[in-house]
């Protein structure tokens, strides 16, 4: 499933693709992907131009010039890419938006477990997708004094804290390991542990793999691509995850070892991590 810095890379590509311009037909070929689409929604797109697009968590928004949004989440297979215009489809184009200027952008889901909807734009944070979730990991709030206070008094995992959206929104396996390996912290942490001291070097390092993994567009594992077409490279920068058995980066002598936390596998180095 994309993260949220693949999530972000897809929202600045389509920025630069659909931003600004009038949606002159939008194809829905299917009646559902996870959810159902909304009743008629060809309909309702058509004709509306796209005011903004950004990223909520791990979602995409389009917000439109009739005051409605079209929420997205690409699943675990999605993805929304440019094609030529008239170019032959895939049987997994799912939603294809025509622009004024030819533009031509197709949602593509060969597993379906994305999904794609509409809420009015002002009523988008008490959206059931949205209502309850913590803040965002880029934005100011989120801050030393705020991941301290969030974690006081929990006994879970702090690897198992951090994927918990109702203390931070967009944070995914691959950077909470490596987030938790340049703040020397161990995913076995007790999250109540982890005090000012340790959040104050915990919260940038947070902020800043995100923001490494967003300027070179993600990492592509299978599905992601960035809208352009163009892979992700952030995964030939990880220093923990995926290296279970392969040297520490930062101590040669031990070595990366993965244990399964909440289904998930996590990697992280034994020397490095307290």
């Amino acid at each position: 499933m994309p993260e949220l810095p693949e999530v972000e890379t897809v929202c600045r590509g389509l920025v630069h693709l659909l931003q600004g311009k009038r949606l002159v037909r939008v194809d829905v070929r299917r009646k559902n992907l996870r959810i159902p689409f909304p009743p008629r929604m060809a309909e309702a797109l058509t004709g509306r131009r796209i005011e903004r697009i950004y990223r909520r968590a791990k979602y995409i928004v389009m917000a439109l010039d009739d005051g409605n949004a079209v929420i997205a989440h690409l699943g675990m297979s999605g993805r929304m890419t440019s094609v030529n215009p008239g170019q032959a489809l895939d049987a997994h184009d799912h939603v294809i938006f025509h622009a004024d200027d030819g533009t031509e952008v197709r949602l593509n889901d060969p597993r379906r477990f994305g999904l794609m909807t509409l809420c009015p734009h002002d009523q988008l944070e008490s959206h059931k997708l949205f209502k309850a979730q913590g803040p965002d990991p880029l934005s100011a709030a989120f801050t030393p004094e705020m991941l301290t206070a969030a974690l006081k008094g929990r006994t879970t995992a702090i690897k198992t804290a951090l994927l918990d959206q109702r203390i931070v929104v967009g944070l995914g396996n691959i950077y909470v390991c490596e987030a938790l390996f340049r703040s020397g912290i161990s995913p076995k942490r007790k999250s109540g542990t982890i005090n000012l001291a340790r959040a104050q070097k915990l919260v940038p390092d947070i902020k800043a793999v995100l923001a490494e993994a967003i300027k070179v567009g993600g990492s592509s594992l299978r599905d992601h691509i960035q809208p352009s077409g163009e892979l992700g490279y952030f995964q030939h920068n990880w220093r923990v995850y995926g290296r279970e058995g392969e040297a520490c980066r930062n101590s040669n002598s031990h070595r990366i070892k993965r244990i399964v936390q909440a289904a998930r596998s996590t990697f992280f180095c034994p020397k490095c991590q307290s």
